[in-house]
């Protein structure tokens, strides 16, 4: 499960800093041609009425051209790149719940070490034993709601 989380940490972060790189390409194009279409329409001022009419024309198709370009910075920025950072936060969730179900597991690995032990050393004592039976199951419980609380939605993952 963790390399799972490292996998998809890694190769989401690859994926969204080149989406944002196209994201950034794409919008810096989007300025040229602002750039260029503000050429055309003070070049046109210059020119005889024919000509101007011409590039008139020509830099309003341009500045249309430039709006679609816009509209698709915007889109890539609202439902590509966006989404892609909002795994950021799952894989941290995920991370933090590994974590704390490694934690709770080794916890519950020490207590039952612990009653081994004490199983050993004084095999008659059944009511040491016993009490200390009943201070592990609680771990074990929460253990097994961990295990279905971590492991079932990292598969979906």
């Amino acid at each position: 499960m963790e390399q799972t989380v490292s996998q998809a940490e890694k190769h989401l972060g690859l994926l969204c800093s080149v989406l944002a790189g196209y994201t950034r390409k794409t919008a810096g194009l989007r300025d040229k041609g602002d750039q260029l279409v503000g050429q055309l329409y003070e070049l046109a001022q210059c020119e005889d009425p024919e000509l101007q009419l011409g590039l008139k024309n020509m830099s309003e198709d341009l500045a249309m051209v430039q709006d679609y370009r816009q509209a698709q910075v915007d889109r890539l920025e609202s439902r590509v790149v966006a989404p892609l950072k909002a795994y950021g936060d799952i894989i941290k969730n995920k991370r933090a719940e590994l974590k704390k179900f490694g934690a709770d597991r080794n916890r519950e690995m020490k207590e039952i070490q612990k009653l081994e032990k004490i199983r050993l050393k004084n095999p008659a004592d059944r009511q040491s034993i016993v009490s200390f039976k009943y201070c592990v199951s609680p771990l074990r419980g929460v253990h097994i709601q961990l295990c279905s609380k971590v492991y079932i939605p990292g598969q979906n993952f």
